[in-house]
């Protein structure tokens, strides 16, 4: 190309004896030389927004998809959009884990009493420690299966207490559950809601319940939708942090977990839900709010 030629070659020639010898326009070089610079503009600034959304993708442990990243790239003083951060990670290759499957533990399989469905699939919450939502999952470890039983707060999606066990037995559901009041202490009518599992409708754990004048709820036989908060929840926890783990044994499991849930999950990890806000970022927004409201 003439134009590059001259651009190569500017230092040992002058402009007016190469637009000469190419037969071209002083005018026509500038004009193309200023169409190039631009183009090397857009060509940095976009380097700089991949490897940028590189970092940002990196640092979650390759976890955040687009909707995660372009907050932070927003953040850092980019002025994208969802749309554009989506077409340049697929344009580079670079992608969030993916969610496996993930067999259920739920067993309703059982004559014990069981409670009525409180909520009918409406998670609204107004305020913390109105609903809580439990359900066991299991994690493989080559030592043999570990069981986690999780209780979140529908109103900010933090999980206010879990423990895991070898075994899944009443004990796990009942451990949980007095270690979420002990933490919380929750000063109002509570719903707890759950799957019919075994669990949870044993009679040691309703009677724990009614005498802490906790409302029962349970979701319709085979119906996850009725418990999506949590089962969301441990969607996350097995694509982000369980999947991509070959533990050896419990505690090692146990150690990686707890990280994620109380480092991560609970104190960094945005909702969008949540205005882009943690768990706990939104529940202090709540607190400041009541305070304001109470002065």
């Amino acid at each position: 190309m003439k134009f590059q030629a001259m651009k190569d070659h500017k230092e040992d020639y002058p402009i007016e004896f190469m637009c000469r010898v190419f037969g071209v326009s002083k005018s026509g070089y500038y004009e193309w030389m200023g169409k190039a610079n631009s183009r090397n503009e857009r060509t940095q600034l976009e380097q700089k927004l991949v490897r940028t959304i590189e970092a940002v993708h990196l640092g979650s442990k390759k976890k955040y998809g687009s909707p995660n990243v372009t907050p932070l790239l927003q953040g850092l003083g980019f002025d994208v959009s969802e749309s554009t951060v989506a077409r340049r990670m697929k344009k580079h290759g670079i992608r969030s884990k993916l969610k496996r499957k993930f067999k259920a533990t739920t067993d309703s399989d059982h004559k014990l009493p069981v409670a009525p469905n409180l909520l009918m699939q409406d998670f609204t919450a107004y305020g913390p420690d109105q609903i809580w939502m439990s359900d066991i999952t299991y994690i493989p470890t080559r030592e043999g299966w570990l069981y986690v039983c999780g209780i979140i707060d529908l109103y900010s999606k933090k999980i206010v207490a879990w423990t895991a066990s070898s075994r899944m037995t009443q004990d796990l559901v009942i451990a949980t559950f007095l270690k979420a009041c002990r933490d919380r202490s929750p000063d109002q009518q509570l719903i707890f809601h759950s799957d019919r599992g075994s669990q949870y409708a044993s009679r040691a754990f309703r009677r724990l319940l009614r005498r802490l004048s906790v409302l029962q709820s349970m979701s319709r036989r085979a119906c996850c939708w009725d418990s999506a908060p949590i089962e969301s929840f441990w969607g996350r926890l097995k694509t982000e942090c369980v999947f991509w783990e070959n533990f050896a044994t419990r505690e090692e499991a146990l150690r990686v977990i707890r990280d994620w849930i109380e480092h991560e999950y609970n104190t960094t990890r945005p909702h969008s839900s949540l205005d882009r806000m943690s768990p706990n970022e939104f529940e202090k927004q709540f607190m400041l709010a009541s305070r304001a409201a109470n002065e």
